[in-house]
This record gives C-alpha cells, sequence and structure tokens, in this order.
C-alpha cells in the first residue's frame, strides 16, 4: 500500500474508489455511506447535516493516522490542520464564492457569462454557494425572482446572462502554474422541475465542434488559479464556449472519464500536488456514460441492488428510503461511439429500473 489516505466531504465514493485502485488504504468520511463506499474503504463515518462534517472529521482522525486528507464537495475550506493533498484553503476560498469566480473570470479576460443588469430577463439565477447546479433557474421577471427568494430565503445568489449551448467540462490537473487537461465531458443534466438544471450525469469524451477551444481555455483558467491537484472548468459550449464555473476539487465526471481515458484520477491527482503533470494530453480509449437515476416518488429500495454492479455505482443498501426527487444510484454504458455507450446506458437503465419499482 501506498499510504492510508481520507477523503472526506459530502459525497465521497467515487474518490475513494480511485484511491483504492491507485494502492492506497482509503478511510472515509461521507454523507450516504452507500454499500459499494465499503469495498473501497477500510473504514468510514457517515454524517447527516454539513455541520456535523467537522466533528466527523474529527473523530476519524482520533482513531487512524493519515498520510494524505483529500476534501470534496463540501469540505473544501474547512481548517483540520491535516496534511491536505489539493489546494489550500487559502486559495480555494476564491472559487467557492461564485461572484469572486465571476471576477476572476472577467481578469483573466477568458469568455464568460456576463453578469445580468438589474431589471434585465431573462437570467440565469443561481447561488453564490453551492455545487451541482440544483438550485439554479432561469427568471423571466421581478416577480419570478421574489418566488426564487422566497423558496431559498436567506440565500446569496447572482443573475447571469443566458448563453446557449451544450453543458459541458474539462477535468484539468494543475500544480500551482501549469496545468493539462485530462477529458473533455459533455454534462447531463435533469431537464425538468425546480432541479432542471441539476447534474445527473456525464459523457466523456464531448464531441463539440468547440472541445479543442474549452481546452485551451481550460488549462489557461485552471494555471492561473494557483489551485493543486485536480480542476474542473465548466462550460456553456455554443457557437463559442463561455465559462461558467471553476471546481477546485474532485468533479463528479471522474467515473466516466477514468472509463474513457483508461486512466486514475487519484494519481494523477497526487502526482500534481506534487508538480508533476501530464507531458501531453491522452487520448480517449472509448466512450463512457453515467447517469444517476432519482426517485420518482418516495419509495423504499428492498432489493440488494449489488448484483448489478460493475453496471451501476453508489449503491444503496436494501431497505433504505428515498423521498421524492432523491438520487438513488448511478449506472452507466460505455463503446467504441457516443451512440453505442448511450445505447447501453439507456439498456442497463431499463434493467435497473426492474429493480426500483
Amino acid at each position: 500500500m501506498k499510504g492510508r489516505v481520507l477523503v472526506a466531504g459530502f459525497t465521497t465514493r467515487h474518490v475513494a474508489q480511485s484511491a483504492f485502485r491507485a494502492g492506497y488504504q482509503v478511510y472515509a468520511v461521507d454523507h450516504f455511506c452507500d454499500q459499494d463506499l465499503t469495498w473501497y474503504t477500510e473504514d468510514r463515518i457517515r454524517f447527516n447535516e454539513l455541520e456535523d462534517l467537522p466533528s466527523a472529521i474529527e473523530d476519524i482522525c482520533r482513531q487512524y493516522r493519515f498520510d494524505l486528507v483529500v476534501m470534496t464537495s463540501g469540505a473544501e475550506d474547512l481548517a483540520t490542520g491535516l496534511p491536505v493533498c489539493g489546494t489550500s484553503k487559502e486559495k480555494v476560498i476564491r472559487f467557492l464564492d461564485k461572484l469572486d469566480m465571476q471576477h476572476f473570470f472577467e481578469e483573466l479576460g477568458v469568455p464568460v457569462a456576463g453578469l445580468a443588469e438589474e431589471g434585465e430577463y431573462p437570467a440565469m439565477i443561481k447561488p453564490r454557494r453551492g455545487a451541482g447546479g440544483w438550485r439554479n433557474a432561469i427568471i423571466n421577471s421581478a416577480g419570478e425572482t421574489e418566488t426564487w427568494r422566497e423558496r431559498y430565503p436567506g440565500v446569496r445568489y447572482l443573475r447571469q446572462r443566458l448563453v446557449n449551448g451544450m453543458p459541458s467540462s474539462v477535468c484539468c490537473v494543475a500544480d500551482g502554474v501549469r496545468a493539462r487537461a485530462i477529458a473533455t465531458n459533455e454534462q447531463l443534466l435533469r431537464g425538468k422541475g425546480e432541479s432542471a438544471f441539476g447534474f445527473c450525469g456525464s459523457v466523456t469524451p464531448c464531441d463539440h465542434p468547440q472541445s479543442s477551444r474549452m481546452i485551451a481555455i481550460a488549462e489557461t483558467i485552471a494555471a492561473a488559479s494557483g489551485c493543486s491537484g485536480t480542476v474542473g472548468i465548466d462550460f456553456v459550449a455554443g457557437k463559442e464556449p463561455h465559462v461558467i464555473e471553476i471546481n477546485p476539487r474532485f468533479q463528479a465526471t471522474v467515473d466516466t472519464v477514468e472509463m474513457a481515458m483508461a486512466c486514475n484520477m487519484f494519481r494523477l491527482h497526487v502526482d500534481a500536488c506534487k508538480g508533476m503533470v501530464p507531458d501531453r494530453p491522452l487520448v480517449p480509449a472509448m466512450y463512457a456514460a453515467r447517469r444517476i437515476l432519482f426517485a420518482e416518488k418516495d419509495k423504499i429500495i428492498r432489493t440488494n441492488l449489488k448484483q448489478l454492479s460493475p453496471i451501476i455505482a453508489d449503491i444503496p443498501w436494501p431497505e433504505t428510503f428515498f423521498e421524492e426527487e432523491q438520487a438513488i444510484t448511478s449506472v452507466y454504458g460505455r463503446g467504441e461511439t457516443k451512440e453505442a455507450a448511450l445505447t447501453i446506458l439507456d439498456k442497463n437503465i431499463t434493467t435497473v429500473q426492474q429493480y426500483l419499482r
């Protein structure tokens, strides 16, 4: 084993799995603690609310010593005094506030969806903090703005001008001054309801005509950010790609990136934190797709879904209760073309749904 790693955050399975495959002894602090997280970790602690996360980290650190600590979504700016492998708290803070992020993009001179003027509609409204796009919405009037504010009281927000195109991203690794793009991704969104812009999966690589341009912009941003390790840059790719956000942490696209690019993101992350980034771009080995399935109504999943591995991940325990719209599991598809990968994904989803009734 290469050492003992703690992975902490709201969801950690994708990072823990990558670290395990890279040869590390893995421990986790996680909100879900799904079945397959136990396959890749020596021990784990589950927490309920994000405010419980620091004490959960303290608990596991009283039991074990760690060589590396990796923070995922929700834990990026925690002060733990531990040897964090990734972007430091001091540098990551700027990129947790989307307004500060916006100013960074504007100062860098990259194409970015601009801030909407007062009274300018339609516009995209989004929380200044948070990941996944779950509370993002298109607003068409001052009344709709007020409705959004009432739905999310006390949440600070910003409004951006709308840009049309494919939701996409570029996964990079950086050493604080240099960056290398690892993969482009098409992002799959819910597309309906209050969470229409919520992330629900990815396809890697992204075949958009602007992919090369996105790579160049993403490498510029990641290098200028001062971040270390894996960094994700979100785009809306139309006639020109517009930058939306920077994510200075492991991204939810890890699974499809590793499948498609035949790489190990944890190994690339650790190497980048040591000052080593790949000399040349990686070449895709296949297309990989992932989609998250959500509960259509309140339900209990009584079947043990682990029998469906490896076409699924984030596997809940039998008798787990899910509220309507809550994420249940992830399903995969892969193939030599995008169409083949999506066809396999659809077949696998049909198989999995038989066990979710």
